[in-house]
């Protein structure tokens, strides 16, 4: 056995998880440590063999692992670390232990991620004390089979199922920085509940707001606050109000107004009486990782106005995804004094969605109630129970779409909780169509834009654009491949519905084809993932939390990289 040595990835599962919430969260830390080469733990790594299996050696830490083949050739196999021949077998203490051996200006960074540990354990527990519960009133307000969850209302149940799965890179993804028990119950998706907003009347000299008339009728006015003249009410999510800063001429109203019910994001909210149209709001929170604030920076959200242009003005050239792809309307949206707490983007839903099952990729592989995964229910209803099939069709249409964009010269980070499977038709005449949403984030090749290149003065940030295409492929690799194609093949063989050698294939074969179909334009992406030996694979934990941005050099923390093995070299071949 080799450190470096890729294991089979068409054979290898991750190992199963132990039922214990403290335990899992021991194997998805070290897991992602050793993913992420933290303190050199894969790179520097001796292997071992010893009586109880394979071990891993770097200095004075060991650590049992298995087989993986996804985004690393190992998982941790046991809860435990080796240090100086004594194993370390809580969680805090082994990070302490690891915080001792990092670099003095990084040990702020090793500190901040485990309280980040404690707090999602804390969540954890709490989600196996209530999810059973959950279930219960999701079933008793939207009927007992998901696959009959239909219509914008219904969809957020789908929200609801997800946030209790555990994110395939980031192992602490369910905790969320500084909010105590009741704030969680009170706001958070997993628990489904409903609360009001609150309305700050600010001055329209203070605000760059676009595209916002006509306003909705359930939106207030100023008036109803008793505050007149030139203003507009601006929705604040209640975790945000202590924090707001301080707006000359702004007014905070006393009472809460607009019944609302978080998605899978928290901070975009789903008005009641009016399901189709969202709110993303500003949370003064950090998720996945402590630099990952939930707040919205100035120009985040005209950014992704312009991403929906400019994917429109693809879909028009491209007829053949005609009612097939979706974007949510992203194009209403209002900032104040380019505050990152003061801003609000009203989402629009296309229409046409009431009869249909809309649920985002991350709920794919959830438990519904009753026990079953979502991806049974739906694979039952609209593809005669073929887990497979419905794998198939849903990626040869995802796939096709992206390496399309690629020709163009854009990809998009587009994962699992952004882009949304939406299911109906009846008697054997299923209509598959994906809808997107928070356009962004994107890279994008000038050289490869032509006709769409008057789109880049719609767009604020200037990271998103350069001259080469290995930034799309490192995106289109992690996102388009990891998060939303190989984690659901990897997810399906580990909960025994479909075989790894069949879900691989088909991802390597629909990759090659729709490749095939872009000619010399398609060589960056068989280069960089189909014929790579290695493959970029998200460092979130480093960037997002480890090290500052002047000891990771990440520009992005969305979009810093270390390298795993290619699972798709021998997929789908004799």
């Amino acid at each position: 056995m080799s450190a470096a040595s890729p294991v089979n990835a068409v054979t290898a599962v991750s190992p199963a998880q132990p039922a214990g919430a403290a335990e899992q969260l021991t194997l998805r830390v070290l897991s992602a440590l050793l993913r992420e080469d933290v303190l050199g733990l894969r790179g520097g790594a001796v292997p071992e063999r010893r009586a109880d299996g394979p071990w891993l050696r770097s200095g004075a830490f060991a650590l049992p692992v298995a087989a993986e083949g996804f985004q690393c050739e190992y998982a941790a196999r046991l809860p435990l670390l080796e240090a100086d021949g004594a194993p370390l077998t809580g969680l805090p203490e082994i990070l302490a232990r690891l915080a001792e051996e990092a670099d003095p200006l990084d040990r702020p960074g090793h500190l901040a991620f485990a309280e980040e540990c404690r707090q999602t354990l804390a969540t954890m527990e709490l989600h196996e004390a209530v999810r059973a519960g959950v279930h219960e009133r999701l079933a008793a307000a939207y009927g007992p089979d998901p696959a009959r969850w239909t219509g914008p209302a219904a969809s957020l149940a789908f929200d609801t199922l997800a946030a209790y799965l555990d994110h395939p890179v980031y192992p602490t993804a369910r905790g969320r920085s500084g909010l105590t028990e009741r704030q969680l119950r009170s706001y958070a998706p997993e628990f489904h509940p409903s609360f009001e907003l609150r309305w700050l009347a600010v001055p329209t000299a203070e605000l760059d707001a676009r595209a916002m008339e006509p306003l909705p009728d359930w939106w207030p006015s100023a008036d109803r606050f008793g505050v007149r003249g030139a203003y507009l009410a601006l929705p604040v999510h209640p975790l945000t109000v202590d924090r707001l800063p301080d707006l000359p001429g702004a007014v905070l109203a006393e009472e809460p107004y607009l019944e609302v019910v978080p998605t899978l994001s928290m901070r975009t909210v789903a008005v009641s009486r009016d399901p189709s149209v969202h709110l993303k709001l500003p949370l003064a929170t950090a998720t996945l990782g402590q630099r990952n604030r939930r707040t919205i920076k100035p120009g985040t959200l005209a950014d992704g106005a312009a991403g929906q242009l400019l994917l429109q003005a693809v879909l028009d050239r491209e007829p053949r995804f005609a009612g097939r792809i979706l974007h949510a309307d992203e194009q209403s949206h209002a900032q104040a004094a380019g505050d990152e707490l003061l801003a609000v983007l009203v989402r629009r839903q296309p229409a046409g969605l009431d009869g249909a099952v809309t649920v985002p990729l991350a709920a794919l592989l959830a438990a519904a109630p009753g026990g079953r995964l979502v991806v049974d229910h739906l694979a039952d209803r609209f593809y005669a129970g073929s887990v497979p099939e419905l794998y198939r069709e849903l990626t040869e249409l995802l796939v096709d779409w992206q390496t399309t964009l690629f020709g163009y010269g854009i990809a998009l980070e587009s994962h699992q909780q952004n882009t949304s499977l939406v299911l109906d038709g009846e008697g054997g005449r299923t209509r598959l169509r994906l809808l997107y949403k928070d356009n962004d984030g994107p890279r994008i090749n000038l050289d490869r834009l032509g006709a769409l290149s008057p789109h880049r003065e719609l767009f604020d940030d200037a990271r998103i654009f350069g001259h080469r295409d290995r930034p799309l492929t490192d995106l289109f690799t992690t996102i388009t491949g990891h998060l939303c194609t190989a984690s659901l093949a990897f997810g399906l063989a580990e909960h025994g519905r479909a075989p790894l050698e069949l879900t691989l294939g088909l991802l390597r074969g629909t990759l090659a084809s729709a490749v095939d179909r872009l000619g010399p334009a398609g060589a960056p992406l068989r280069t960089d993932l189909l014929e790579a030996r290695r493959l970029p694979v998200k460092a979130m934990v480093t960037a997002g939390t480890l090290l500052a941005k002047d000891r990771s050099g990440a520009a992005d923390v969305n979009k810093h990289y270390t390298d795993g093995p290619n699972y798709l070299l021998g997929a789908g071949r004799p």
